[in-house]
């Protein structure tokens, strides 16, 4: 009979439990660190580079609020009027990351030429047969991974393919040495004569020396320095060097056609660096000769001349003399 309330009440005590909302939670301790699940492949690669990976594939997923931003290249239309300067100034980027995406380009710029821009700081190339990222990076010295990231490459490279090459704008690129092309001033030229004055500019001159060029009858296709016989002239930039020696009206020169794909030309050389030979990579600021007054030259000074797609362009916008 006892045993029989016991029961009783016990049933009475459950049913008022579950008609009054009452329920029984269990409590589960805190987990301390981080949960990790191993991913089924432990190797991959993209294309022709090898890629790690972390142990841990549950990582925190930040949701974007607004639409992401468009990692295709910037088309722009050239407008009468237009210079490669203009258009640096407005759309905010370096003079030579458009003629660095743009590399057949040719001056005076043509009314609606659509030139290719960076939507990043870095440049735009398109790929050829038998590029690899591998080559590619090394030609250009730009970083492999950044490429893949900001592409979508999920594979090899397509010839015709368009690819955005990131590059740090605090850096500037490397030579495919693996060294900073421009560790002085990156994106810019600096001046191969530091403090040496400027005695003739750019652009249309009466000096009957000069000849024609342009439709004018003289016009001076670079800038010239002071500077005494022997004096040492660097590198502006960071390249190759893509001749060396005397050539006719320059005397002896030495030419670099620079990690952007443009090209300085230092003439009227006494003589070439030890070691500065056809085919050398070298940075900007290293030594490449010594002031003279060779070849088509009343005085020692350095005849610079910068040249964007075989036609001479006026360094100065660029250069830090």
């Amino acid at each position: 009979m006892r045993l029989n309330r016991y029961v009783t009440h016990a049933v009475v005590l459950l049913i008022a439990t579950v008609m009054t909302g009452y329920s029984v939670s269990v409590k589960l301790g805190p987990v301390h660190g981080a949960i990790n699940a191993e991913a089924g492949n432990a190797q991959g690669s993209v294309g022709d580079i090898s890629l790690g990976r972390s142990a841990t594939i549950i990582k925190p997923v930040s949701i974007p609020t607004s639409a992401l931003p468009s990692r295709a290249p910037i088309l722009y239309k050239v407008m009468p009027g237009d210079t490669l300067d203009t258009i640096a100034k407005a759309m905010g980027i370096p003079f030579r990351e458009i003629t660095w995406s743009n590399p057949h380009l040719r001056l005076p710029l043509k009314p609606g030429l659509v030139l290719r821009i960076p939507p990043v700081p870095g440049f735009v190339l398109v790929v050829r047969a038998g590029d690899s990222l591998t080559s590619l990076a090394s030609q250009y010295g730009f970083d492999p991974t950044a490429a893949i990231d900001i592409n979508r490459i999920n594979g090899a490279l397509t010839p015709g393919t368009v690819l955005v090459i990131p590059v740090d704008p605090k850096l500037g690129p490397d030579l495919s040495t693996g060294v900073p092309a421009d560790p002085i001033v990156p994106g810019r030229l600096s001046c191969p004569i530091q403090g040496a004055p400027i005695i003739q500019k750019f652009g249309p001159t009466s000096f009957a020396l000069e000849p024609s060029y342009g439709g004018y009858p003289h016009f001076h296709t670079g800038v010239d320095l002071l500077a005494g016989y022997g004096t040492p002239i660097v590198a502006a930039a960071g390249g190759t060097v893509t001749a060396a020696g005397p050539a006719f009206d320059f005397g002896i020169r030495v030419e670099i056609t620079d990690s952007y794909g443009l090209v300085e030309i230092y003439a009227h050389m006494s003589e070439v660096a030890a070691g500065v030979t056809v085919g050398q990579r070298v940075q900007q600021g290293k030594e490449i000769g010594l002031v003279g007054s060779t070849g088509l030259s009343i005085g020692a000074h350095l005849h610079f001349q910068f040249e964007i797609g075989g036609v001479p362009t006026d360094p100065l916008p660029l250069i830090g003399c």
